[in-house]
């Protein structure tokens, strides 16, 4: 039986729950934004109304997750970078990967980057290296992506519970076309300890430039940087298994 106590214990614990979901709208927002936001942005980015902003963003200021200028216009606060250096620090990522970044650039690849699962629908590009080539693809560090479409989707998708012994899943996976119709990528997994997906090296440019010919050696040089990159945190390898999806579409 439910009493007005109860009840209202329940109702309490369901406002704070949607006032959370809100902040992390914000802060979200912030985060996507390429600058400081008015007001006006973060209503049209949130859906929210702006009296209801005012009062989130006043507790997300008194955390220092937000900053107010003194243009009126507001941008991520100080926490927001201890939260990241801790994320950084925690997992080792950056230390293991951008190394392996700089490697592929300097065998000719395209771009390299590293791609997290974020959220249910989408993946957040962690890093990210532009190669030497003249014309490049718009991926940025910081960017979030759909899951459902580009090779580092797939592998986040195909690997999501982690590496399952002679599962035949593959270890490439491509993308011609598909999030952008102007770009190709090539992705692979990168595995920690007990099998766990860290996240999803992947190569991206121009289509025009992902022939059958560039595909296989830039999947041979990513093989040898998704298994270095594996090792370097800890994962294992797997022993054997088909290289290339199946299912890719063009």
């Amino acid at each position: 039986m439910t009493t007005p106590d109860s009840a209202e214990t329940a109702a309490g614990q369901s406002d704070g729950v949607a006032a959370v979901d809100r902040a992390l709208a914000i802060a979200l927002a912030l985060a996507q934004a390429a600058s400081p936001l008015t007001l006006s942005d973060l209503s049209r980015a949130t859906g929210m109304y702006k009296s209801t902003l005012l009062r989130l963003l006043a507790s997300l200021e008194r955390a220092n997750l937000v900053t107010k200028r003194a243009d009126r216009r507001y941008t991520l606060g100080s926490l927001a970078f201890l939260f990241g250096r801790a994320f950084e620090t925690t997992h080792g990522l950056r230390e293991a990967i951008t190394p392996i970044l700089a490697w592929l650039v300097e065998h000719g690849t395209e771009s390299p980057s590293f791609h997290v699962r974020h959220g249910t629908d989408s993946r957040l590009c962690l890093f990210r290296l532009d190669s030497g080539h003249s014309t490049l693809d718009r991926v940025r560090a910081g960017d979030i992506l759909p899951i459902g479409r580009g090779a580092a989707g797939k592998v986040l998708t195909a690997y999501a519970d982690g590496q399952a012994q002679g599962s035949g899943v593959p270890l490439v996976f491509t993308s011609f076309g598909e999030r952008d119709p102007l770009c190709g990528a090539i992705a692979s997994p990168v595995f920690g300890p007990g099998g766990m997906l860290l996240g999803a090296l992947s190569l991206s440019g121009p289509l025009e430039r992902f022939s059958v010919l560039a595909v296989e050696r830039m999947s041979a040089l990513l093989l040898q940087a998704a298994q270095r990159a594996t090792q370097a945190l800890g994962g294992a390898w797997p022993e054997a298994g088909p290289e290339h999806g199946t299912e890719d579409a063009a």
